[in-house]
């Protein structure tokens, strides 16, 4: 993203270094022939941010610090209510609750109700990091036969469509956490959100610009689609998307919310939202049914924990690829990346081939482990990644990456939450693929006003793959939440939503931070590097050595040394993900304070107070 400056409202060479308006050229006299210059495609391009009096440079704002309690999250608004819910004595996992609704109407583009969630957080009673999967199961109507009867003509699942949907887990998830660690009553938690979708709020930028292009997307792809309506209904009323500043509402989102809200859980799994269900999948020829939903109940989870020198990083097992942020720093472990220095080509040629090393694994290994066991402990094992670090040459990108064999052996969002008790929360969430599988749920009369996902594009068709697909089974899940704990205590609630891109931003900022000294804004703020054309838990086989995509603000010398090294590089393709964080901070002087930073590539912000 170019951020727009004073400078760039001034006429080209006005304010030339060394240049002062006594030695400036005088302007052309009005007889003098004109020439015709072509203007650039791009006004703002070569401009850059302007100057702060203190930090790091590139950062474009500041990390905020409160001592109560913090939120991040990618809308402005969305932030404020998880504020209000804290300041109204709610906990962090009520205010993640709220947040996550709230993102469900004002993010549409990545996440809602009829998608999936995964949290880590800090469990201040038991001083201990716990977690969850909130993930659901394929329909149990929906044989491997038929899927495989629905795939294109690469051989894989479609990106739309009913044969994509999995049980909804995010309502559940917000039930069983607030069961556990709620404060507020449930109904005040949702009911505040569901006034919310039936006021409407302007639309941001970039959330402008995703629902335009998911919609487009969905109607170039609307014969894979069982039914179109209700999506236009919802998100294109009137027959186009929001402008940006435009009110956008979503009453019928509202409505479900105040459903769930007198109901619980059991309004969407059991109650008239699954009776919908049913019977709109019934009626445009899907699977999923009521008895799919009813028995859908989140995990709570035994996070998996790496050392990385001195920090504990936390991540969620398969069928996450949570373990693919331990494996890259693992590996980078065993190389001096604060002596290769910050952005040099030296320190992203070993990330990025880190990354090659651990997403092979996450290819051919990574699935839900109640169909087939991933071989966790080994893959997060020091000796391993020693093993696999040794096969990285300094000066050359590796030719190919292969996975390691196991000793024989049995668009998303992303929002950070603490409160003045302690609890911190990483909580990530989303539809998968943009806004999900095309396919809103009707009443019979009215659209429900939330997308289902198109998770079950990502299982494998392939017999005797780990993640092929089978009815009743969960998907392999790229959305993963991150947590970190200094000497014992916690330190951030972090995560970088986005597809494959989120071992790979997680590892970066672990690193920003540690072998960098950046903080936690800076650490975000940085430019990144994503790697794309390697192996997928789909069966999809690696490009070559892939394509390295850089932002703009890595240098350009270290651009060229990686080009020297053999790397096919890329420049800026809006994959490099979605930021947030909170960290708590023990103070020399007065109790531990908390550090909020959002990401400057979305439209959203952190408070803190």
């Amino acid at each position: 993203m170019r951020r727009r400056t004073f400078l760039s409202t001034l006429p080209a060479g006005a304010l030339l270094v060394g240049t002062t308006a006594a030695t400036a050229a005088p302007p052309p006299s009005p007889t003098a022939p004109r020439l015709r210059q072509t203007p650039p495609a791009d006004p703002y391009a070569g401009i850059g941010p302007g100057n702060r009096n203190s930090g790091v440079q590139f950062v474009g704002r500041s990390t905020v610090w409160g001592q109560h309690g913090a939120a991040a999250t990618a809308h402005p608004r969305a932030t404020l209510i998880g504020i209000d819910t804290l300041r109204r004595g709610g906990s962090a996992i009520d205010a993640a609750i709220a947040i996550n609704a709230a993102l469900g109407f004002l993010e549409p583009t990545a996440n809602g109700i009829g998608g999936d969630a995964f949290c880590m957080m800090w469990d201040p009673a038991q001083r201990k990091v716990v977690g969850f999967n909130g993930s659901g199961n394929s329909p149990r109507g929906l044989s491997l036969e038929t899927a495989r009867s629905k795939a294109g003509a690469d051989g894989y699942l479609p990106k739309y469509g009913a044969v994509t949907v999995n049980v909804p887990g995010t309502v559940d998830a917000w039930w069983s956490a607030h069961q556990r660690y709620g404060k507020l009553p449930w109904k005040d938690v949702l009911l505040p959100v569901a006034e919310l979708c039936e006021e409407g709020v302007p639309i941001p930028q970039l959330i402008a610009w995703y629902l335009q292009r998911n919609m487009a997307g969905f109607d170039a792809s609307a014969a894979i689609i069982e039914e179109n309506d209700n999506r236009r209904r919802v998100y294109a009323p009137g027959g186009r998307t929001p402008a940006v500043g435009e009110v956008f509402a979503n009453p019928d989102l509202g409505r479900t919310y105040r459903l769930i809200a007198e109901g619980g859980r059991d309004a969407f799994y059991e109650g008239p939202i699954a009776d919908h269900i049913e019977r709109y999948f019934r009626r445009i020829g899907g699977w999923m049914t009521r008895a799919d939903l009813t028995p859908h109940r989140t995990e709570w989870v035994e996070p998996i924990r790496t050392d990385y020198r001195g920090i504990d990083v936390y991540g969620l097992g398969p069928n996450t690829q949570g373990l693919s942020t331990n494996q890259i720093l693992n590996i980078c472990e065993n190389f001096d990346l604060k002596g290769m220095g910050f952005q040099s080509a030296a320190s992203i040629h070993h990330q990025a081939e880190a990354k090659r090393l651990a997403f092979e694994d996450r290819a051919k290994w990574f699935a839900d482990d109640r169909f087939s066991r991933t071989p966790v402990e080994w893959l997060n094992s020091k000796a391993y990644a020693a093993e696999r670090a040794a096969l990285i040459r300094p000066d050359r990108v590796m030719d190919r990456a292969f996975p390691g064999d196991a000793p024989t052996q049995g668009d998303t969002t992303y929002f950070s939450v603490a409160d003045k008790d302690g609890m911190m929360v990483s909580w990530i969430q989303s539809n998968y693929r943009g806004m999900g599988s095309g396919l809103v749920p009707d009443d019979g009369e009215r659209p429900l006003g939330f997308m289902f996902q198109d998770r079950g594009e990502l299982f494998a068709l392939t017999d005797g793959h780990p993640n092929v697909y089978a009815p009743g089974k969960r998907p392999f899940h790229t959305i993963i939440p991150g947590f970190a704990c200094k000497g014992g205590d916690p330190w951030m609630a972090f995560g970088v939503m986005g597809g494959g891109m989120q071992p790979q931003g997680q590892a970066q900022i672990i690193i920003n931070m540690i072998d960098y000294g950046l903080d936690p804004q800076e650490a975000g703020d940085s430019p990144r590097w994503q790697h794309e054309g390697s192996s997928e838990p789909t069966g999809q086989p690696s490009e070559g050595v892939g394509v390295l995509y850089l932002e703009t603000g890595v240098p350009a010398a270290s651009k060229a040394q990686l080009a020297a090294m053999g790397w096919v590089l890329g420049g800026p393709n809006g994959g490099f993900g979605g930021y947030q964080n909170v960290v708590r901070q023990s103070n020399a002087r007065g109790p531990w304070t908390y550090g909020a930073a959002t990401e400057m590539r979305k439209d959203g912000i952190a408070l803190a107070y």
